[in-house]
């Protein structure tokens, strides 16, 4: 058993709450998923069910902790940068279980990830490994230490298809409790039986939280529906209280005058009016009353948007936006040969997507074109890495960041549009890199809004967007009037904004049909 009583997260540089008051139990069968936009809490809150020290430099946590005897074991959302550095044999081998595995559990672990069995004792560097093969080697890591916890910060991030289905069946299959957040929809929805969802409402100047067992789309169809009854009560309440008070105020109005007339013409009645004012005084104090308890209208954390690129970032259909031709695709470190006759034709305003098992050399292939796109004068292109710190500069403050002339007006145009993104006014003033991920991703949105591309190159666009943000993205980058080139294993962007699919193999680039 995990239990969490009373716990209170407030984040130290501006005080704000990310968590009131928040209590759960988790047992055996849980598969638990954490929900909520970009900078809610979610990580902090994974962070301190592990080990409550991690936050110490940023937030502050008082609330208690039962583990009970489990053994907990975390996946973080970034490869810690204490094994950058550190071959994969380095990795696995500071793993004393490693070395009690025999080697025919160590192929039945390699089989299930989809990497061969000489992978645990590669000299390649933990650094160098794509961003798939990373999240396989920390995962298999753990699970060879046998924890009854499993704690996971976007463990499907950048994991090829072939692998999101293993994790599906782990997930469902694992026996003891497991806790996540993911901005994979598929994934939530086919394994999730317990659902928290971290909200920061009224600007976020209030959080609020919501525990429930249930799937997770059973939960936002009886939110959904909770919100609209509560809403209809809500505006049905408000219209009796306008005409209630239109009433009163008719009624005040009469008592009032008869008072001023009749005090000057009939004292004896004035009595009489002055008792009548008095019931009508009560009267008000007891609608207002009635008000504090008014049914609330609902008020949940909107999703963000705003538009990608307008109707001069469209391309004439027949205009060519990449004829790209590589011979041989190497890995960047080993020179080892990926793929051969790699061959990409795009032409107008059209939207691929580029799938494949991890280490196939996608992101190698996609820094190559976007190189070549970048470079054009005909066209407009920005690029978005799967490191965003490779663009990004974290010292700096969004506004800054976005800000190419200094000018007053353009900074407060850019402090109105990150706060159309929810983040916050103190958020604005805090430097890129205590952004979490998502908000990272929506910076280098709003910069390729601002730019006016017509091109995006996106590796894993929606990978560090919430389920609840995920929609309103897909829908933005499926209108974008531009040309996409993406890579991505999220199977709700693939099949809502990308119009071709190709799969990198070692015969090149494959249509997907």
């Amino acid at each position: 058993m995990l239990q969490i009583k009373n716990l209170i997260i407030t984040h130290k540089k501006d005080l704000r709450i990310l968590l009131q008051d928040f209590s759960c139990v988790l047992n055996d069968g849980d598969k638990a998923v954490i929900v909520g936009e970009e900078g809610d809490g979610k990580s902090t809150l994974l962070k301190w069910i592990y080990n409550p020290d991690i936050i110490e430099d940023y937030a502050e946590a008082v609330g208690g902790r039962i583990v009970n005897g489990e053994r907990l074991a975390y996946l973080p959302q970034e490869l810690p940068g204490e094994y950058v550095g550190k071959s994969v044999y380095e990795f696995f081998a500071e793993e004393l279980s490693f070395y009690e595995r025999t080697p025919k559990e160590l192929g039945k672990l390699a089989k299930d990830f989809n990497v061969p069995q000489e992978f645990f004792y590669g000299e390649q560097l933990m650094g160098t490994l794509s961003g798939g093969e990373k999240v396989k080697a920390q995962l298999m890591r753990l699970l060879l230490a046998e924890p009854t916890v499993l704690l996971l910060d976007e463990p499907s991030n950048d994991i090829d298809m072939e692998t999101l289905e293993w994790m599906e069946k782990m997930i469902n299959n694992w026996e003891h409790i497991i806790l996540f957040i993911s901005h994979d929809e598929t994934l939530i929805e086919n394994t999730a039986n317990l659902v928290i969802h971290i909200e920061q409402i009224q600007r976020k100047t209030k959080t609020r939280h919501t525990v429930v067992r249930l799937p997770y789309r059973k939960y936002l169809e009886e939110r959904r529906n909770q919100f609209a009854k509560q809403e209809q009560q809500a505006m049905e309440e408000r219209r009796e209280k306008k005409i209630r008070d239109e009433k009163f105020r008719r009624i005040y109005q009469s008592v009032e005058h008869a008072q001023d007339v009749i005090s000057r013409q009939s004292p004896g009645k004035a009595a009489s009016l002055k008792k009548k004012m008095h019931a009508v005084k009560s009267m008000e104090r007891r609608f207002e009353r009635e008000d504090r308890n008014m049914t609330e209208i609902p008020e949940e954390e909107s999703a963000i948007y705003f538009r990608l690129g307008d109707k001069s970032a469209a391309i004439p259909a027949g205009k060519s936006v990449i004829d790209f031709s590589l011979d041989r695709l190497c890995a960047p470190e080993e020179g080892r040969i990926l793929a051969k006759d790699v061959r990409l034709l795009i032409r107008g305003s059209e939207k691929i997507c580029i799938v494949g098992s991890n280490g196939a050399g996608k992101t190698t292939l996609l820094r190559q074109m976007a190189e070549e796109l970048l470079g054009r004068e005909d066209i407009h292109a920005e690029y978005m890495p799967q490191n965003y710190e490779d663009m990004l500069n974290l010292e700096m403050t969004p506004v800054d960041y976005l800000d190419t002339s200094g000018d007053k007006e353009e900074r407060t145009r850019i402090r109105t549009y990150l706060g159309s993104l929810k983040i916050t006014a103190d958020e604005m003033d805090h430097p890129i890199a205590q952004l979490s991920g998502g908000q990272k991703a929506k910076v280098l949105l709003l910069k390729m809004s601002l730019s006016g591309a017509n091109v995006l190159i996106l590796d894993e666009p929606t990978r560090n967007f919430s389920p609840l943000s995920g929609p309103v993205i897909r829908k933005m980058l499926a209108e974008f009037p531009g040309a996409i080139i993406s890579i991505s294993h999220d199977r709700k962007y693939i099949e809502e904004v990308c119009e071709k699919v190709y799969r990198l193999a070692e015969e090149g680039l494959i249509p997907v049909e």
